[in-house]
């Protein structure tokens, strides 16, 4: 295993580091809470013996019930190899007290008297202003830091880059973050700006979603053949990863693991991982990959949002980004599952009347109008993409 460092802590975190979000499950559902709870010790464990000293779970993965099961696995000894993160849920706050409400909870599933890194989960604009300024929710963290509770604080994040900033600067009681980064959203969410920026802030940044989902491990066949050519040994997975492992900025990347091989396959990655370690050979492929992915989009939005807002509150650049990553990633399962829990009955393609007033604002130039149908006969009618003729 290889380590580093972890933001200005005087600590160093393995390159590996297991998300407990997708545990394997007897129905095979990602977020099912049938979890196979012995294999998934098993897996946690091993992962351990073989060097990784972070494992990072949360209150709803699971149906509640991974952090359960992480308490489960790190008795016997493994807790004190290890240190443990998991998030306060904002989102299902209802009033101030819930922080300590919840935070008590999960340090009985977790069967633990402290956590290591407490995160607030999933920060955005809304969740800042409405849930975190709200109830105070800093003030509260600090005094469960101060009771010896929890550790360390940190948050993860779901937005743009400008409220990622307001964040970071928002308190010095951050020492983390965790955010959504691999190659093909350098310029998504936080994006490479994000990461450089909390870094130089002294912040520890923690990778999550590095296969994009899962979305990365199998691609189109042409990108296969990209990385064939370039290293006939090296898996989709294993360039993805060292892309990631090749930044200073990258304190740990956690991977939600599913399998004891998938353990044992990102465990040898992460023995080849280091800083600096690929040629510019070898980021010009993962570059001609992303462009080769980018190649595929079959609406040329830009989401720069001059569409918005639209008189029927439908998310035009939300909708087109599921069915374009549907399509790009030939995971259309997971776009319409984008559109179903991220998009509401109105704000989805669904809700469209045709009015047209987004177009002669769209500079792309873009038949919003017709596209709106067929994004929503694949993403809510199950229809296929050749079925609407993209």
């Amino acid at each position: 295993m290889q380590y580093r460092k972890f933001g200005r802590l005087d600590w160093e975190v393995s390159a590996l580091g297991f998300g407990a979000m997708r545990l394997p499950t007897v129905d095979g559902e990602r977020s099912s809470g049938n979890i196979i709870e012995d294999e998934a010790i098993a897996m946690i464990r091993y992962a351990i013996d073989h060097g990784v000293n972070y494992i990072d779970t949360a209150w709803p993965y699971h149906d509640g019930k991974s952090e359960v099961v992480v308490g489960k696995a790190l008795q016997d000894g493994y807790r004190q190899k290890v240190k443990l993160a998991t998030k306060s849920p904002i989102r299902f706050y209802k009033q101030a007290e819930d922080f300590e409400r919840f935070l008590t909870e999960q340090l009985e599933r977790l069967q633990t008297e402290q956590i290591d890194f407490y995160l607030l989960h999933g920060l955005n604009k809304r969740s800042w202003e409405n849930v975190v300024l709200k109830y105070d929710l800093l003030a509260k963290a600090e005094k469960a830091k101060k009771d010896g509770l929890v550790s360390h604080l940190g948050f993860s994040f779901h937005d743009d880059l400008e409220t990622f900033k307001m964040i970071v600067d928002a308190t010095d009681l951050w020492e983390f973050c965790q955010i959504q980064y691999n190659y093909m959203d350098i310029e998504n969410q936080a994006g490479t700006a994000g990461l450089k920026y909390a870094a130089a802030k002294g912040l520890a940044v923690v990778i999550m979603e590095p296969l994009l989902g899962g979305r990365l491990v199998n691609p189109p066949q042409d990108i296969i053949d990209l990385f064939k050519e370039a290293d006939p040994d090296r898996t989709p997975v294993d360039w993805a990863l060292q892309w990631l492992w090749n930044q200073p900025e990258v304190s740990v990347v956690l991977s939600g693991m599913s399998t004891m091989e998938q353990v044992k396959q990102n465990l040898l990655s992460a023995a080849k991982s280091g800083i600096n370690s690929l040629s510019e050979q070898e980021l010009e492929v993962v570059a001609e990959a992303r462009r080769r992915y980018l190649a595929k989009t079959l609406i040329p939005c830009t989401a720069c949002a001059y569409c918005m807002p639209c008189p029927n509150k439908v998310d035009i650049p939300r909708n087109f980004k599921a069915f374009n990553e549907g399509y790009m990633y030939n995971d259309v399962k997971g776009a319409r599952g984008t559109y179903r829990i991220f998009l509401t009955e109105e704000t989805r393609a669904g809700s469209c009347i045709q009015c047209r007033v987004c177009e002669e604002a769209c500079p792309q130039e873009i038949p919003i109008s017709e596209w709106m149908p067929k994004v929503h006969d694949v993403l809510g009618e199950g229809k296929t993409y050749d079925d609407v003729n993209v």
